[in-house]
């Protein structure tokens, strides 16, 4: 026989608070209920370090009881009870619809929500979610189809009693699109000034990491000096390194997927070379050595050895804190790319040269980086003048007189 998974509408639901002194969560409340199909005795506690809070959640559990929904499913992560009613949430979406709004609740709401209960999410955590995916360079339509698969999932929340309102439903996301996207109209204004400012940085964030761990530095100093994306970092290898001519072949970058982090191509579905400067070859040697030369090592790993992403080095180094602390409070991760792409444009690099190593599919792109001053275009004017007022060949140009 097939048991219910939800107890029937008005399902006497009893309850209790456990005082245990001995405990750093004192107070252990607990529901119990009999199963009416099977007779079993079943229950569902949660742990509180207060009183208050644990009344608060016998009350909440006998009131949804009494709507009928089961207290395993009222105590679910955000996770867990958007997978139970998926389905519901999302009915009467067309395919093409519902799609990408699956992919934005797998890639992008999950991962910054999902472990979180739906009575914990705050439309301060939604704000911050959201403001984190525009920070990781998601496109518009990513970050509106994430939103509605969130607001789907958090009204059937809403209906099954769970939560009295939508935190959702929020507003003035797209003005913060619009101020991202006005940055990286000017990418040069996200670049940090100089490398005492980049060591700074690397520094300050091994010292706030758990263990110290002095990889996240040389990961942020390996990225600024490369102009790479932090996943490109993540994806390189040993082999991938030519320590004879010290370059660099990008051929590919970790991205989240529904089963974790994967390796797949670079952005631009192309490898590209990028020098590596003098200031990280001995960084890079000590990472290649470490690996004991192995081809097939990554030369930058998590402390435990795992991939990393620009989410991963943000929650283990608390980038966000650091930065603040720093004066540096609106920069992301990829800033670090934008700052290598600034440095090698200001030091001379031609813009033709600067897009190879960015990678950028569109040269318009990689203009943005350059920032000839007054002084340099009053010379470029100089230069040009001088150049028609000498003599040349009757094949070359001639100063004319009028």
């Amino acid at each position: 026989m097939m048991v219910s998974p939800d107890p029937p509408l008005g399902v006497t639901i009893h309850g209790a608070i456990e005082d245990r002194p001995d405990r750093p969560l004192r107070y252990r409340a607990r529901v119990r209920w009999t199963d009416p199909v099977t007779r079993q005795r079943r229950s569902k506690s949660e742990a509180f370090n207060a009183e208050g809070p644990a009344v608060a959640w016998l009350d909440q559990m006998q009131r949804l009881s009494r709507a009928g929904v089961h207290p395993e499913t009222a105590t679910m992560n955000l996770a867990e009870y958007g997978t139970s009613v998926m389905t519901l949430a999302m009915r009467g979406l067309e395919a093409k619809t519902l799609d990408p709004y699956l992919s934005g609740w797998r890639h992008r709401v999950v991962p910054s929500l999902g472990h979180l209960s739906p009575r914990m999410i705050t439309n301060g955590a939604v704000d911050r979610a959201v403001h984190g995916w525009i920070a990781d360079d998601c496109s518009r339509s990513t970050v509106k189809n994430s939103i509605a698969a969130l607001v789907r999932v958090m009204e059937q929340a809403v209906r099954d009693g769970i939560i009295d309102r939508n935190p959702a439903r929020i507003t003035g996301w797209q003005s913060l699109y619009r101020k991202a996207e006005d940055e990286l109209d000017n990418p040069r204004s996200l670049a940090l000034p100089d490398w005492a400012t980049l060591t700074r940085l690397a520094d300050a964030l091994v010292a706030r990491s758990a263990d110290h761990f002095r990889g996240w530095g040389e990961v942020t100093i390996f990225a600024a000096c490369t102009a790479a994306r932090i996943g490109e970092v993540s994806g390189c290898r040993v082999a991938d390194i030519d320590t004879s001519n010290w370059l660099w072949t990008v051929r590919r970058q970790t991205t989240p997927s529904p089963g974790g982090l994967l390796d797949k191509g670079t952005k631009g579905k192309r490898a590209r070379v990028v020098p590596l400067i003098v200031d990280v070859r001995e960084l890079v040697q000590q990472r290649i050595d470490a690996a004991q030369g192995r081809p097939d090592a990554r030369l930058f790993t998590g402390p435990r050895g795992g991939r990393i992403s620009t989410a991963v080095l943000r929650d283990a180094t608390h980038w966000d804190e650091v930065v603040s602390d720093l004066g540096l409070e609106h920069l992301r991760r990829h800033a670090l790319r934008h700052t290598g792409l600034t440095w090698m444009a200001d030091a001379g690099v031609p813009v033709h040269v600067l897009r190879t190593i960015a990678g950028h599919g569109s040269l318009s792109t990689t203009q943005r980086y350059l920032h000839p001053d007054r002084r340099s275009v009053t010379a470029a004017g100089n230069a040009l003048s001088a150049y028609l007022r000498t003599p040349r060949s009757p094949s070359g140009p001639q100063a004319h007189t009028l």
